[in-house]
């Protein structure tokens, strides 16, 4: 989307000095740069996200010693056929590297909260598979999880910003946001 002409914003404005500024600003900034309006979005979106992030990651270590990126580590086994998914898939999942998994499953592992289990079909798979003491750490902290998220996000938007919202990060990222 192009920027206002000066003659188009003279018009809406009355303001010969508005339309000149806008001439001005759409002049200076380069094709190749972001306008105001996706940078806002942009920025916004990054800040959203580390703010919530960060809290929920505060909360769920103090009330819970269990890490966000831990907490997802243990949701996606919940979630998952018989408790236990293949360690690249798991990496893919909670968006780590697999040798930040490997260590986060290591550390998980001494915990307790889950273990690691061969693959029948292929010696050379590992999964990670979800123990009770997991489960029942991730119970725990799910309450405190929910509380957090609606606090500092869900409770911004109404249902049908939701329903939106979750429409938009599909256009992104197809199927992220299925239940």
């Amino acid at each position: 989307m192009s920027a206002p002409s000066a003659a188009t914003a003279t018009a809406r404005t009355g303001s010969a000095h508005t339309a000149a500024v806008l001439q001005f600003s759409a002049a200076k900034r380069a094709p190749d740069c972001l306008s105001d309006g996706e940078l806002r979005a942009w920025r916004g979106l990054l800040r959203a996200h580390a703010t919530i992030a960060k809290r929920l990651d505060a909360r769920l270590e103090r009330e819970h010693g269990l890490p966000l990126s831990s907490y997802e580590v243990l949701q996606r086994l919940m979630d998952a056929p018989a408790g236990r998914m293949r360690m690249c898939d798991l990496a893919e999942q909670v968006r780590l590297s697999r040798s930040g998994l490997t260590r986060l499953v290591d550390r998980l592992e001494r915990e307790e909260l889950l273990g690691r289990c061969t693959c029948d079909h292929d010696a050379r798979g590992a999964y990670a598979c979800l123990t009770d003491r997991g489960r029942e750490r991730l119970c725990a902290a799910r309450g405190t999880h929910r509380e957090v998220i609606r606090e500092h996000f869900l409770s911004h938007f109404s249902e049908f910003e939701l329903e939106r919202l979750g429409e938009m990060w599909d256009r992104i990222a197809p199927g992220c946001c299925a239940s």
